[in-house]
């Protein structure tokens, strides 16, 4: 066995600190519509379809990690797979809804057992086999790339809930992993609504909420994209339109982009209306 893979252990612990605040802001919450049961603005969930979703999500993918591992893991792996297969437009929301229907307390106390176990999979894989990929919806990912995507999407589905309860996010600069998926998924935005994505590089600055900067992309790329971080992650998990942030774009490319950034795998997301809208798809947060 190798040592821990120190990148990997800065994404683990930087998730493990948001979703410890998000657990703090839901552990006390009744279970009523005044608490768990209050709808968010993803259209038909409420903060424990939220939750549910995140558990599922984290079991969907520790299973994944052990699926390199042996027979018996892949099975469980495979059965996973067939039930997207089998309901590809539905299992998102049906699993959610399955997952929700449990008192708060139960519900809460897998969701802390699911994540532990993702992070005790993702490294046990990292270590007994450096380089392999676990298998996914889309592409296989290194469990590097699986820890960065569970942080940006507990991070926007966190998101969902703290605005349904008219709570502060309380971002930190582990806001970067959702940058880099943003950044990365450029011509992902543009392959999933058939369009051939610009050519043109374009370079992503941002401003972390400690004021620091994170940066991708040539720094003499003459297409830009600029404005606080937290404006960004938002706009490439489609949590607010662009009309209502402070990502700017230089260049007809990165202006294009902008329009119809996606972070999330799957269909192309409908997104959020300008100002004050309170539904989205539920789509997006199932593939990672």
């Amino acid at each position: 066995m190798t040592d821990p893979n120190p990148v990997l252990e800065g994404v683990l612990t930087d998730l493990a600190a948001l979703t410890g605040r998000l657990d703090d802001r839901v552990a006390d919450l009744p279970d009523d519509p005044t608490g768990w049961r209050r709808a968010t603005p993803a259209a038909g969930w409420d903060v424990a379809a939220q939750v549910a979703h995140l558990a599922w999500t984290d079991v969907a993918a520790a299973t994944a990690a052990r699926a390199v591992r042996g027979e018996q893991e892949k099975a469980a792996w495979d059965a996973i797979v067939m039930v997207a297969i089998d309901d590809p437009a539905g299992f998102v929301d049906a699993a959610a809804a399955e997952g929700s229907a449990v008192p708060a307390a139960d519900l809460l106390a897998h969701w802390r057992t699911s994540r532990a176990d993702l992070a005790a999979a993702l490294r046990a894989l990292a270590a007994e086999r450096p380089g392999e990929r676990l298998p996914w919806f889309g592409p296989p990912m290194s469990p590097v790339s699986m820890a960065t995507a569970r942080y940006m999407e507990t991070w926007a589905h966190g998101l969902d809930v703290t605005d349904a309860l008219g709570l502060d996010a309380q971002d930190d600069d582990g806001l970067r992993h959702v940058c880099h998926i943003g950044a990365r998924t450029r011509g992902f935005s543009f392959a999933t609504r058939g369009l051939e994505a610009p050519t043109a590089p374009v370079r992503v600055r941002l401003t972390l909420p400690s004021g620091a900067t994170w940066s991708d992309g040539p720094e003499d790329a003459d297409e830009r994209v600029e404005g606080p971080a937290v404006d960004f992650a938002r706009l490439v998990t489609q949590r607010a339109h662009r009309d209502d942030l402070a990502v700017t774009a230089t260049g007809a490319g990165a202006d294009r982009w902008l329009d119809i950034a996606q972070a999330f795998a799957g269909p192309p997301g409908q997104g959020r209306a300008p100002a004050a809208t309170t539904t989205i798809t539920t789509t997006e947060g199932a593939h990672p």
